[in-house]
């Protein structure tokens, strides 16, 4: 399990298959600014719910200068379902060794009716035009995040 992220730290270089299975890396986008997510499974209610907020806003978000990424430890194939079922349009990329996740500090432990365990620990980093953290926000809620990330951006 390895350190939350902070504002100015460099963003950790990744590359990873895309739900068609083609490599996308964080450099790829270098002079453009990222919202990398990262969410626990696809095809779950509130990831479905989180993931169609992005791209219902992928206009607005573009607009001012964001790409939108999100990551998760499912394979190609279902992130290729879960954006044909809910026509998504930000690019989701298939993390399934938690390496990405893990260099993000979005992979810890969690505690859910009292039980502690392992997993996906919803969160949002802003990469700078420069590779650079923005913003780090960790353990954020699926529904409402991202109008309070607009907000936040002075968007």
């Amino acid at each position: 399990m390895s350190e939350r992220l902070q504002p100015g730290d460099v963003a950790p270089a990744f590359t990873l298959p895309d739900a068609d299975g083609n490599a996308v890396s964080l450099s790829d986008r270098k002079g453009r600014k990222v919202i990398v997510y990262f969410y626990p499974a696809a095809l779950t209610p509130g990831c479905t719910k989180q993931a169609c907020d992005f791209t219902d806003n992928l206009d607005v978000l573009a607009g001012a200068g964001y790409d939108v990424i999100g990551v998760s430890p499912d394979s190609p194939e279902k992130l290729g379902k879960f954006r044909d079922k809910e026509s998504l349009r930000v690019t989701l990329l298939a993390d399934p060794e938690k390496k990405v996740l893990d260099a993000y500090g979005a992979y810890g432990e969690k505690k859910n009716y009292g039980k502690t365990y392992l997993g996906v620990i919803r969160s949002t980093i802003v990469v700078d035009e420069e590779g650079k953290v923005e913003r780090a926000l960790y353990n954020v809620r699926a529904t409402g995040h991202v109008a309070k990330i607009i907000k936040d951006l002075g968007i």
